[in-house]
């Protein structure tokens, strides 16, 4: 499993297939999100109950059989950042990104350093317990690691011209339903205003040739984004598409 060749899709803009999972937390989960087609998990720790010792156990499960784990992680903290990363993750995905200085500081706390100010620590869960140059790891660390960032709210909004440009950043992404919250159009997803505001978003990413990111859960979505150039696409949530079979087969 080559970690380069996932961030080569994210810098290409090339079509990445993947799910989010947020309560369903079980060893099992891996194999099937994978055994569906999925190139990668993200596993939420903003709204689930996901702690660090159960996302070194499914990072690892999920780097075995070929899926890339990321991370949601609740803040901009180093603590989650750093400790994410050296228990296995690919990519950080962080929530509520405000300004081009929040999104620089996701740089320095994931990145080696010359790029950033991540503490050295090899042999553990990250580089699969083997006994490797700790010069070629963080290299190699600094090349393949994927940063994602989320716009969310006003403020990430009105910045995301900004935002789009810093290097490091590889894909920004929608936080859909926050958007229209903060947008004040709650749920409102046809709305002009939201709408706007999602096009805003996709040309911010194009013109600086960053990956677009977001969750769907029906086809009638994937397909709206992927036709504004949303090439990172995520299903979820686990607990909806499940209800929602069991739902419609016991109703038929």
């Amino acid at each position: 499993m080559n970690n380069n060749d996932l961030k080569k899709k994210f810098l290409n803009r090339m079509p990445i297939k993947g799910a989010m999972i947020f309560d369903f937390f079980s060893p099992g989960i891996p194999y099937i999100i994978k055994n569906s087609g999925c190139e990668f998990i993200i596993y939420d720790m903003e709204h689930g109950g996901l702690t660090f010792d159960k996302f070194k156990e499914l990072s690892l499960i999920s780097k075995g059989i070929g899926l890339y784990p990321m991370i949601r992680v609740p803040e901009i903290n180093y603590n989650y950042i750093s400790r994410s990363l050296d228990l296995g993750a690919n990519g950080i995905m962080v929530p509520m990104i405000n300004d081009q200085k929040e999104a620089l500081q996701i740089v320095k706390y994931s990145k080696y350093p010359p790029l950033g100010r991540r503490g050295a620590g090899f042999g553990f869960a990250h580089n699969e317990y083997k006994i490797e140059n700790p010069i070629d790891v963080m290299e190699n660390a600094n090349k393949s690691l994927v940063n994602i960032i989320q716009i969310e709210n006003i403020n990430g909004l009105e910045n995301i011209e900004k935002i789009a440009k810093i290097d490091h950043i590889d894909c920004i992404w929608v936080g859909h339903f926050d958007l229209t919250n903060f947008l004040g159009v709650p749920g409102q997803f046809n709305s002009k205003i939201y709408l706007d505001a999602i096009n805003r978003i996709a040309q911010a990413g194009n013109k600086n040739q960053k990956s677009l990111g977001i969750m769907v859960s029906n086809k009638e979505e994937k397909d709206f984004y992927s036709k504004l150039g949303f090439n990172v696409i995520a299903v979820g949530t686990e607990m909806k598409l499940l209800r929602d079979k069991i739902s419609n087969l016991i109703n038929s």
